[in-house]
């Protein structure tokens, strides 16, 4: 009588095999504990398979190279927004602070009007000239503002210039450093009288005309005189920073700072004219003369 044949063989049973395989493993690792043999062994297969894992390797390292790219590309892009942001956010904080800055110098122009007995016209520069022996400026008012030749330019500290020539809509001020402009000055500490002109240099003045033995001395404040009916008394000028007397000469050397900022503001402060005070005689009629010889 046959049997129907086997479709599947069937092996040992699931605890045989793990018996096997339990026993197997305490076998290597008492082997690896105690004879030291598989370490050799293993060093060998993993040279033969190094190459097998570098190459299984190959797409996950492909991926992140890829992804480190387009990384940083993205970062490139970036850096390169922030770099123009940070250029139009430090454009706007130059900004601020040039306008706080002129505010500050208008808030002080304004300080200076309500000190300044005189009526004042507040003007802007508008450009210097090229030339560096030129000390002249160009200011944004004229004729159309009732500006003429003559009046003074002031800022808050002190006297600027002086306007030489106007036209419709500008005007040409002459600053007190321009070489030969002259304003005639005294000495605040004992009235000694003097006058004060121009070296075509930023930042020095002279003091002509004083002898060897006149009382000046350094630090003293140069103020207008108002002795030449134009420049109104009492506005600071200049302040003394050498003084040398050489007994050769009959005159000494005395050198002086300008007090205002010459050439460091935008605004300024045209002073209108100040006519002097002409004090008349009583008159006299002819009869009080005839009776009077």
């Amino acid at each position: 009588m046959s049997s129907a044949p086997q479709f599947f063989k069937h092996g040992p049973g699931s605890l045989a095999r793990l018996l096997f395989f339990a026993l197997l493993s305490i076998l290597l690792m008492v082997e690896d504990t105690r004879l030291n043999y598989f370490p050799e062994i293993r060093q060998t297969a993993a040279v033969i398979i190094y190459p097998l894992q570098r190459i299984a390797h190959v797409p996950a390292n492909v991926y992140n190279s890829l992804k480190e790219f387009l990384a940083s590309f993205h970062l490139i892009e970036e850096n390169a927004f922030l770099k123009q942001r940070h250029l139009v956010d430090r454009k706007q904080i130059l900004q601020l602070q040039a306008l706080e800055a002129e505010n500050s110098h208008l808030r002080q122009l304004l300080g200076a009007v309500q000190r300044i007995k005189t009526k004042a016209i507040i003007a802007e520069i508008l450009y210097f000239p090229r030339d560096p022996f030129n000390h002249k400026a160009t200011l944004n008012k004229g004729s159309q503002h009732d500006i003429q030749p003559g009046q003074i330019v002031v800022d808050d500290k002190g006297v600027i210039g002086q306007i030489t020539q106007t036209y419709f809509w500008s005007s040409e001020l002459t600053l007190i450093t321009d070489n030969g402009h002259a304003v005639p000055t005294q000495t605040v500490r004992n009235g000694l009288r003097s006058i004060v002109t121009g070296t075509g240099k930023n930042g020095e003045l002279d003091v002509r005309y004083l002898s060897i033995n006149s009382d000046i001395q350094l630090n003293d404040l140069l103020v207008t005189s108002g002795i030449d009916g134009v420049y109104p008394p009492g506005l600071p000028v200049a302040e003394v920073s050498m003084v040398e007397r050489n007994p050769a000469n009959p005159f000494a050397k005395i050198t002086s700072q300008p007090i205002a900022g010459v050439d460091q503001n935008r605004q300024v402060l045209i002073l209108s004219f100040m006519p002097p005070v002409l004090e008349t005689l009583p008159e006299v009629s002819t009869a009080e003369t005839a009776d009077n010889p």
